[in-house]
């Protein structure tokens, strides 16, 4: 008797950081028996950093999936207000196995309502926002709690993809797929957490980031209060 395939849906939107979504698809969409739906809000082509996802199926048009995966982006926190595409988030996460996101996705799971009382990632920079959609912001590269397996900044989502690999098909494959692409990490520099990075180089980056937090922060209130509102 034949099994419909696995259903793999990515949730994209106009603004997200591409590797959020691209890292994982490239593992992801070689998971055997599976099927990979890449998805918007309106459908037709999205833009994210330069780069034009084209052909994207509307999310209203996808009844149901398995998994369903969020990446985040710059543009996260505007989407947490956007009321079409939430409600469509909360529709298919609701009815599916797995509910995932990479980096500040797990924000836009967190207006969904899909993160209550969940441990969750994000990227460090903006997890302390968790805790206002009632998750419980954990630093962990890859977490899970339950059916809710959550990434955290942008290239964690490789990590993310292969940990999803490995429970859904096994270790064997999991490991294969890393050997095909050549995934063994070696950076030139330690600098990828605060924790490990000079601290003038963790300094200058939140200089930068100062002028945006408040924004996003606002952003982030706005849909929690919206999710208050309506539960």
């Amino acid at each position: 008797m034949n099994h419909p395939p696995f259903r793999i849906v990515f949730a994209v939107f106009p603004g997200m950081t591409q590797l959020d979504f691209t890292g994982p698809y490239q593992f992801l969409s070689r998971l055997p028996d599976s099927r990979s739906i890449v998805a918007s809000r309106d459908g037709g082509d999205v833009p994210a950093e330069g780069l034009t996802f084209a052909h994207t199926q509307r999310l209203t048009d996808i009844a149901a999936c398995d998994l369903l995966c969020v990446p985040g982006g710059v543009a996260a926190t505007q989407v947490a207000l956007d009321e079409d595409f939430i409600a469509q988030i909360r529709r298919l996460g609701e009815g599916a196995r797995y509910i995932t996101s990479v980096c500040t996705g797990s924000l836009i799971l967190g207006a969904a309502g899909l993160l209550q009382g969940r441990r969750a990632a994000c990227h460090w920079a903006y997890r302390h926002l968790l805790p206002l959609f009632g998750a419980l912001p954990d630093t962990g590269r890859v977490v899970r709690d339950g059916h809710v397996i959550t990434g955290g900044g942008v290239t964690a989502g490789i990590d993310f993809a292969l940990t999803l690999l490995a429970e859904l098909g096994g270790k064997t494959l999991a490991q294969t797929l890393q050997l095909g692409l050549e995934y063994a990490p070696a950076p030139p520099f330690d600098a990828g957490s605060p924790e490990t990075a000079p601290a003038e180089i963790l300094a200058g980056y939140q200089t930068r980031m100062a002028a945006t937090i408040p924004a996003r922060e606002a952003e982030a209130r706005e849909a929690a209060a919206r999710l208050e509102v309506m539960s």
